[in-house]
């Protein structure tokens, strides 16, 4: 009578590589940006409605002052982002736990990327490119500014 010994479990089982999580990464996204969020979102409602003349102080020469500086204009591209990405982010989760038809939940995804995408392009754009004198006119608030701006 022969006995075999038999291997132990855990060495029988076979070790699939590690790969990237991609749910997980995603899950620590939305707890990182957040936090990240609420630092620049009650920031900037500080700003704009409680710092100096509040609310009465917001108009086109106050965002324009704002965006004037380099510091604003990271703030805001900072929360455009991460406001986006962690938006979309959780509509994809939405999708993807109430869709049950994977070619309906495929499009509603890529669509949500889509946007997402669009609207980051086109906020940073107009972040970075904003000019206050582009179209001012002689009798316009803003020609003095411009003029003695240069523009």
């Amino acid at each position: 009578m022969s006995t075999q010994t038999a291997a132990p479990a855990a060495a029988s089982v076979a070790r699939r590589p590690r790969r990237s999580n991609l749910e997980k990464i995603g899950w620590l996204f939305m707890r990182g940006s957040g936090v990240i969020l609420i630092v620049l979102i009650f920031g900037h409602l500080y700003i704009n409605l409680m710092d100096g003349e509040g609310i009465h102080a917001i108009d086109f020469a106050f965002v324009a002052g704002k965006y004037a500086t380099p510091f604003w204009q990271w703030w805001d591209v900072a929360m455009l982002w991460l406001a986006l990405i962690h938006g979309a982010n959780g509509m994809r989760t939405i999708v993807n736990d109430y869709v049950t038809h994977a070619g309906a939940r495929k499009a509603l995804v890529w669509a949500l990327g889509l946007a997402a995408a669009l609207l980051i392009i086109l906020g940073t754009l107009v972040v970075f490119t904003f000019d206050p004198c582009n179209g001012v006119l002689e009798n316009g608030a803003m020609w003095e500014t411009c003029q003695a701006l240069g523009k």
